[in-house]
């Protein structure tokens, strides 16, 4: 079964300086259709003013990950990081026992457009961490790159869910399969471009959840940009 999630439906808030588009209930937007799928909490799409962003603020007990898009993000934290992440690089940050950071856009011409991600982890109480990676996009270009999974294999970021995140950047007319384990399930978000999915046509930042599918073919309609995750 594979349910669309159009990016018209999701939850949006203006306000000035962010612009955020919420797939999943968040802050001010709540819907109880929408709250979840199986681990991921949140998949926000935002866009950050000039000079703007999040002061200091705290997590506990999540997987988060983002990913920019355009422009850059500048990060600090509790742990002593202080990174600037720019397109094609990861971010993972486990909060665990509990941190603090701030994320801001250090541009003073151009907004940052970024997905941020939240993941249930496996278990609470985990020491703090954090990671940034650079996927070179070699890896990307027409085949899924693993980027981050519960195992370290090829490469990827480390978090604490039994779950395998992959981007991938495709040609148009490209396709590519995967395959879904029986009793797994599958999320697919569309960055940029349009794919097909199966039998179903998605947009850019059009999400789908995917159950009780074992097989997923992916065409890409025109030069496109997708995450897939493959979850418990």
């Amino acid at each position: 079964m594979i349910t669309i999630r159009k990016s018209a439906d999701r939850g949006h808030a203006d306000h000035g300086w962010l612009k955020t588009f919420h797939t999943f209930s968040f802050s001010s937007y709540q819907d109880p259709r929408h709250i979840d799928f199986r681990c991921l909490r949140v998949m926000n799409e935002d866009w950050i003013a000039p000079g703007q962003g999040f002061g200091t603020h705290p997590h506990h007990d999540m997987e988060i990950v983002t990913y920019v898009l355009e422009g850059a993000l500048e990060h600090q934290d509790s742990m002593g990081n202080g990174e600037v992440l720019r397109p094609g690089e990861f971010q993972r940050m486990s909060a665990g026992t509990g941190i603090t950071h701030s994320e801001f856009n250090p541009s003073k011409i151009e907004p940052v457009h970024l997905y941020q991600i939240w993941l249930y982890p496996d278990q609470r109480g985990l020491k703090p961490s954090y990671e940034q990676k650079r996927f070179p996009l070699a890896e990307q270009k027409n085949q899924l790159c693993l980027v981050a999974s519960n195992q370290r294999e090829a490469g990827a970021l480390q978090i604490h869910q039994d779950a395998r995140i992959f981007l991938s950047q495709l040609d148009a007319g490209v396709q590519i399969d995967h395959q879904i384990q029986p009793g797994r399930h599958a999320w697919l978000q569309v960055l940029r471009g349009s794919v097909q999915l199966n039998e179903h046509l998605l947009a850019t930042s059009d999400g789908a959840a995917i159950s009780d599918t074992s097989s997923l073919s992916l065409i890409a309609l025109n030069n496109a940009e997708i995450m897939l995750f493959d979850l418990a």
